[in-house]
């Protein structure tokens, strides 16, 4: 239901859980897992996030009660490993650094106990491989920090521990396998053509997401397939049209005129870009579409800067961080003030 954009179907059924099991963790956790997908579909409003907040903080507090009354099995171990680490996500994105590794940090430990309690679970390896990849590629105040504790990351590993859940998992498979595909189509960039088989089978079952096929677009289009990308885009087109409400086809028409936009960045050809994302922002409407009030003022800023006019690049991120609800787009908005993107630049198909 989350991977398919079905958020209050969703919500119905994990608060029935909450009702039939008010001590136990799970219900709670997939209740921020709500709430995290819709600030992945960008509506980072103050609701949304301080419902997330304490919606992942309670999970933590029922965990950790039942692990103090020697209640717990390895379930709870399980959900509190999960809970600390999106937490942990959640605060890295906000630049809180130590407070994300300590999270990060007691994640691991959580897991490390389900796992010992349960040899048999393939699930915890989302979460260690998640940990063992990403400190590998940590840099700066994160990496000074893995060598305070003695940590060091193995990004083949983590690799590794990911494909083995997203083949193997019960519960965390399909976060496996999209998590496998942000990193190789975003972070791998020799290996990025790996994200296809991700991409193309999370397109297949969430067919009421444009997301995935979106990205199966963009590994087409930085592969040079301009014929399998055009065809992606007329699957995109054609699921615009078939929708019954207007803002569901507006939805479909913003990926396909993104998934346009992207295609230009990555040809170097910035005003037909800008063409597309200025067709974007004239049909949108944010309380429906946040993502794509905010997403392609950014990458408007993208274009300027393929074409060296700094100034007014910075003009379109600073539109990002000023805006009520930027959409996640205000984290890579501040990447790219510090750091002007250049041609080829992976997170053109963000």
């Amino acid at each position: 239901m989350l991977y398919d954009l079905d958020f209050d179907e969703a919500e119905r059924i994990f608060a029935r859980l909450v009702s039939g099991t008010p001590k136990n963790p799970v219900g709670y956790f997939y209740m921020a897992m709500v709430s995290w997908s819709r600030l992945s579909m960008g509506f980072w409003t103050p609701e949304v996030l301080k419902e997330y907040v304490d919606r992942i903080d309670l999970t933590i507090s029922v965990a950790k009660k039942r692990i103090e009354n020697l209640e717990a099995d390895s379930l709870d171990y399980f959900y509190l490993g999960g809970a600390l680490g999106f937490k942990g996500r959640f605060e890295l994105m906000r630049y809180k650094w130590l407070s994300s590794y300590m999270l990060a940090y007691e994640a691991i430990a959580a897991l490390r106990k389900c796992a010992e309690m349960d040899p048999s679970n393939v699930d915890v390896l989302l979460g260690l491989g998640i940990y063992d990849y990403y400190t590998a590629k940590l840099s700066g105040v994160l990496k000074f920090l893995t060598y305070l504790f003695l940590h060091k990351g193995n990004q083949e590993e983590g690799l590794r521990k990911l494909h083995k859940a997203a083949d193997h998992a019960l519960y965390s498979e399909l976060e496996a396998k999209s998590m496998l595909l942000h990193i190789y189509l975003f972070l791998e960039e020799e290996d990025f053509y790996k994200a296809l088989p991700f991409a193309e089978e999370l397109a297949s079952s969430f067919r009421n997401n444009p997301r995935y096929r979106f990205l199966e677009g963009v590994v087409h289009i930085r592969a040079g397939r301009d014929d399998r990308y055009a065809e992606v885009l007329a699957l995109i087109w054609a699921e615009s049209a078939k929708q019954k409400s207007k803002a569901n086809a507006q939805m479909w028409a913003g990926q396909a005129l993104y998934l346009e936009a992207g295609y230009h960045l990555f040809r170097n050809r910035p005003q037909q870009a800008r063409a597309k994302l200025d067709a974007i922002l004239a049909q949108v409407d944010p309380a429906t579409d946040p993502a794509m009030a905010a997403w392609p003022i950014l990458k408007k800023g993208m274009s300027y800067d393929l074409e060296g006019h700094r100034e007014k690049a910075l003009q379109a991120y600073r539109q990002v961080l000023a805006m009520e609800n930027g959409a996640g787009a205000q984290f890579l908005a501040e990447k790219c003030i510090d750091e002007a993107p250049r041609h080829g630049d992976p997170f053109f198909g963000f």
